[in-house]
């Protein structure tokens, strides 16, 4: 392994110039090629960075790194990820990993096939609060769970959903719990396990005309590990976010962590427990922009880095990434 890993980045979007800058950003990573089909948001980068239309050109230009990095719509995951997995690289998936638990198994079969890495991004895992509130459930702080209730509400309309995006459009984006909200299905299964017994309803209330899938939705369930849940979400509030929070009902004590993006801890009351003080969490960003939670994507490539050259294990490996989806699925399923 050479002492500088080389990327590159397919999809130039929004999550994808801030891979981009996450592997300028870090002293042994090098960015050697980008790929876009969309030429107006390519941005503009240096000569020794090769720019191409499409991944196929890119896989047989041999100006690949040894890292692709897919940061495109979510409908083309699974295909460019095998296709990178085929030419021999390494790849860093954006959420979700696929759009299907059967996407999601070939892209793993075509890994080990090949002896590459997959590693999925859940850069929310990295947060102040997540980094708590998954010690608090490794030593058993809270005692047993007996209820687990997160609500997700969020806004977006017409400036997000925009005519001829793929948000939106049900083969490229998946649904409202794949684009929006798997972030936090990914915290709850790292913190609880999986789920079964699941009862969904989901409605779409304004986004008629905006999108081919709902807006919002109920979704309860058990844990496979013991205690109830439920799952609120919504993306049909007026003009802005309102929150993503997580509440915990335990034997021992109480806890919720809430905010827009679950950065803010708003209740502990445990028996025999002082809260910590915790590093501060990442302001929100603007409307829309990284989906809240961009401050925590250098850990992504710091790990990427430490894994390759065998100094770490993977944050959020792609059976993780899998089960994420399997969720999401099954959710649906469930409402259907």
């Amino acid at each position: 392994m050479s002492a500088t890993i080389t990327f590159s980045v397919v999809g130039t979007g929004h999550i994808g110039k801030r891979h981009m800058a996450m592997i300028g950003n870090h002293p042994e990573a090098r960015l050697v090629s980008i790929c876009d089909e969309v030429s107006s948001q390519v941005p503009d980068v240096s000569s020794d960075v090769k720019v191409f239309s499409n991944l196929d050109d890119l896989l047989a230009s041999g100006q690949v790194g040894e890292v692709v990095c897919i940061a495109t719509p979510n409908g083309f995951h699974e295909e460019m990820a095998i296709k990178a997995l085929q030419a021999g690289k390494n790849v860093v998936i954006e959420k979700p990993m696929a759009l299907t638990k059967a996407g999601c198994e070939r892209i793993i079969f075509e890994a080990l096939n090949r002896h590459k890495q997959v590693f999925c991004v859940m850069q929310n895992r990295y947060s102040p609060p997540s980094v708590w509130l998954k010690q608090l459930m490794t030593d058993g702080t809270l005692g047993k769970v007996f209820q687990v209730q997160i609500n997700c509400y969020w806004n977006r309309d017409s400036r997000y959903y925009k005519p001829g995006n793929w948000h939106g459009v049900k083969e490229l984006d998946g649904g409202t719990l794949f684009t929006q909200f798997s972030h936090f299905i990914d915290i709850m299964y790292w913190l609880f396990g999986d789920i079964s017994n699941i009862q969904s309803q989901m409605i779409s209330h304004n986004h008629e005309g905006l999108t081919e899938f709902e807006d919002s939705g109920n979704i309860f369930f058990d844990f496979v590990n013991g205690g109830k849940g439920c799952f609120n979400f919504s993306t049909s509030c007026w003009n802005q976010n309102l929150e993503s929070s997580l509440t915990i009902i335990g034997e021992k004590g109480s806890v919720k962590v809430g905010g827009q993006y679950m950065n803010e801890v708003e209740f502990c009351h445990v028996e025999n427990y002082t809260m910590p003080e915790l590093p501060p969490s990442a302001p929100p960003n603007d409307y829309g922009a990284y989906k809240g939670s961009a401050a925590n994507h250098h850990f992504i490539f710091e790990n990427v880095i430490d894994v390759l050259k065998g100094r770490a294990p993977i944050t959020t490996n792609a059976l993780e990434g899998l089960k994420v989806v399997d969720i999401i699925e099954r959710m649906y399923d469930s409402a259907n």
